[in-house]
């Protein structure tokens, strides 16, 4: 068999497998890099409150290093943009965020970024958004929520409900550029230093209490069984080419045998037809 494998076809045949494993290696190699999802921040980090332009910037994905940040922020809320989120779950009771446009004094390009004041359970019992006020915001950055299905509805005071908290989506509403995710509020200050909003006695709405993500490294299993796949593939290459080497051996040897049956079964015939020739002498 070796005889055979060292013959040039062969050779050249081996040369395109060892290219074709090498770049499967390469893919596998890539995959299984690919595989280890990015490492959620730990509690110290999204802990420790940091300047909101510090973290991120708008009009720009959030990535995992950025979300689930505190975050501080001063600005005003828009006049005019408060709408509600359906279907939030407080205490074990459904309700309704409350959501306002606010733009941050130093934000890029004036850009703004959806704030949850709070919580409540009917819609009624939003309070009136604090517009044209100077506040001091401090809470939990988060990643933004693909749009929801279905028609959007309105409250009985003209409030627009949505199913979900898409950034994007507010942004078409508002007509205001910005930022990629949104911000769940914990203290709400006003230029006095006095609480506004879910934090103070006098408001009806509920704070709304986001925790950090539990720390952990996960793995994509999709890239990982890619990473095995192209790896069996590199050895499939190899196996593919000694499959072929070795059928092309046994096929000379089968044609060596035949070739030696067909000379002994020549030499009978002519030893008989010279025997039958001397017989008729």
């Amino acid at each position: 068999m070796l005889k055979t494998a060292m013959q040039p076809k062969w050779i050249g045949t081996l040369v395109l497998a060892l290219v074709l494993a090498s770049v499967f290696v390469v893919l596998s190699a890539w995959q299984f890099s690919q595989s280890e999802t990015e490492p959620v921040p730990t509690e110290d980090i999204t802990e420790t409150p940091v300047a909101l332009t510090e973290v991120h910037q708008p009009e720009q994905a959030m990535t995992v290093a950025e979300a689930d940040r505190i975050v501080d922020f001063s600005g005003e809320f828009l006049p005019d943009t408060q709408v509600l989120i359906e279907e939030r779950l407080q205490n074990g009771e459904t309700g309704y965020w409350v959501i306002g446009a606010f733009r941050p004094d130093d934000a890029p390009g004036e850009n703004i970024i959806p704030v949850v004041r709070g919580w409540v359970a009917d819609p009624a019992d939003a309070d009136a958004q604090p517009a044209e006020q100077e506040l001091t915001i401090q809470g939990r950055l988060l990643p933004p929520e693909a749009p929801g299905p279905g028609p959007r509805e309105y409250a009985e005071d003209g409030t627009q409900i949505f199913p979900t908290l898409s950034p994007a989506e507010l942004i078409n509403v508002w007509d205001q550029p910005g930022y990629s995710g949104f911000v769940v509020a914990f203290d709400m200050l006003d230029a006095a230093g006095d609480e506004v909003g879910a934090a103070s006695s006098s408001s009806a709405l509920e704070p709304v209490e986001v925790g950090p993500q539990p720390e952990a490294t996960g793995f994509n299993w999709l890239n990982l069984f890619y990473g095995v796949e192209w790896t069996v593939f590199a050895g499939f290459a190899f196996y593919l080419w000694w499959r072929l080497v070795k059928d092309a051996h046994e096929k000379q040897l089968e044609e060596e045998r035949l070739d030696r049956e067909w000379q002994e079964q020549w030499r009978a015939e002519q030893l008989a037809l010279r025997e039958q020739n001397r017989t008729e002498d």
